[in-house]
């Protein structure tokens, strides 16, 4: 699994005109899937979010977490994450897990960041969406399973 972390004082997603996920502080996560990854992979990546440390405290230093500044997770499926444009000029997506075992992977994702306690919004997968967001910082991490 690949995510990119954005740190948000807000964000927002969009579908057919409609917002359908909103947050105020916390992580807007896009969120790829390859074929190798299951159940281990989002377990682990969803701790892995939960416990970043990205916001500042009292002395201006990274040292607190989603939970400790009440923050919240806005997660988007994306599997252009996982495009390889190293030939040619269009991308090649074959990297991406396809939506039967993505889906489920991405719903685990988000159920696990909801058992470390962190307020979950979602896109909705496979739709066409229009993602908004303010970074804060800006802060932006690049997190992957299996480093």
């Amino acid at each position: 699994m690949r995510a990119v972390i954005q740190r948000v004082s807000e964000a927002s997603v969009r579908v057919d005109g409609l917002v359908v996920g909103q947050i105020g502080r916390g992580f807007l996560v896009l969120l790829g899937i390859t074929h190798s990854d299951g159940e281990a992979e989002a377990l682990w990546l969803a701790k892995k979010t939960a416990g970043l440390r990205l916001f500042e405290d009292a002395e201006g230093k990274m040292n607190l977490g989603l939970v400790d500044v009440e923050g919240a997770v806005l997660a988007v499926s994306q599997f252009t994450l996982y495009g390889n444009a190293a030939k040619g000029r269009r991308p090649s997506f074959t990297e991406a897990a396809r939506p039967e075992q993505a889906q489920p992977l991405y719903e685990q994702f988000c159920a696990a960041l909801r058992g470390e306690g962190i307020e979950v919004a979602q896109g909705i997968f496979q739709a066409h969406m229009q993602v908004a967001l303010v970074n804060d910082g800006p802060v932006t991490l690049m997190v992957e399973t299996g480093e």
